[in-house]
């Protein structure tokens, strides 16, 4: 009991958790997605594998925001074993990016048209808080995202953001990408979404959990090769998948989300977007390691 009351004593309330403006972008995700679960778990229309994403994004973003708020007004988070502002900034990215995929999956497949019952309107409204989330979460990154000059940590840094953006980019490639047996040219993109997403993942579980200080070899000159490398494979990826995808075959006709014409498309343009994350990254990267400002 004396521990538990020393314990207790020691642990005290920092308000600037819920009044800076970052403490104000994250009370505004909270009651957003919270608003959003809600209205859609009241139509108890989500039980399909889209909806399913949908309300484990809303539920996700609210757990662990709601977390990182309590953490952060009781001043407990640097008993943590990780790095606090790495895992802040990542999650912000993640929590920006889920809730935008979902403000956009969610009402192109359950909103109809025309929209005049009820349960169309709490769906309406869903998404419209969801939309609002995404840009709560877009704002906590723009106020937490490091300045040019400033020391902070490297998840808060453009080419920290960046791989946040490259991780769950290649998680949707991974989504979309049916069972069929691929070619060649195909099992060697599959190979390079493989690789560049365990390798950008590891990146960011060691940055959280404060070990890559433990790598013998010069940190910021190997994420250089590393994006190089990530780059050079992506373009290959880029020029192959459409090739080997589409070539002498034709659109199904019908073709839905579904089929795999649609998402092998799909897989078409995440390759581009990564493609030009690796780009940028590099081009960051290589820019804070070789070309230091005075």
């Amino acid at each position: 009991v004396g521990e538990l009351a020393g314990t207790m004593a020691m642990v005290t309330v920092n308000p600037r958790a819920v009044t800076s403006w970052v403490g104000i972008a994250r009370l505004f995700a909270i009651v957003l997605s919270c608003l959003a679960f809600s209205l859609v778990a009241s139509t108890r229309d989500f039980q399909d594998p889209y909806g399913t994403w949908c309300m484990f994004t809303w539920c996700f973003c609210f757990i662990v925001t709601l977390l990182v708020l309590v953490l952060e007004l009781l001043e407990l988070y640097p008993k943590l074993p990780l790095s606090w502002d790495d895992f802040t900034s990542a999650f912000s990215m993640l929590a920006a990016l889920m809730v935008f995929t979902t403000s956009v999956v969610f009402p192109s497949t359950f909103i109809t048209s025309p929209c005049s019952s009820s349960k169309c309107a709490r769906q309406a409204v869903a998404t419209t808080a969801s939309c609002l989330c995404f840009l709560a979460y877009a704002c906590e990154v723009g106020l937490t995202r490091a300045k040019p000059g400033d020391v902070s940590s490297f998840l808060s840094t453009v080419p920290g953001l960046l791989k946040v953006f490259e991780a769950y980019v290649a998680c949707l490639i991974f989504s979309l990408l049916d069972s069929s047996n691929f070619k060649a040219g195909l099992q060697w993109c599959v190979a390079v979404y493989s690789i560049c997403f365990i390798v950008t993942f590891l990146i960011i579980i060691f940055t959280i959990g404060r070990c890559l200080t433990y790598m013998p070899c010069p940190l910021e000159k190997m994420l250089v090769g590393y994006n190089a490398l990530a780059l050079v494979m992506y373009i290959t990826a880029t020029v192959l998948w459409p090739l080997y995808s589409f070539r002498g075959r034709n659109r199904p006709d019908p073709c839905n989300r579904d089929c795999w014409w649609s998402k092998h498309l799909g897989v078409t343009f995440l390759t581009i977007f990564n493609l030009i994350a690796y780009l940028v990254d590099l081009v960051y990267s290589t820019r804070m390691v070789f070309i230091r400002a005075p």
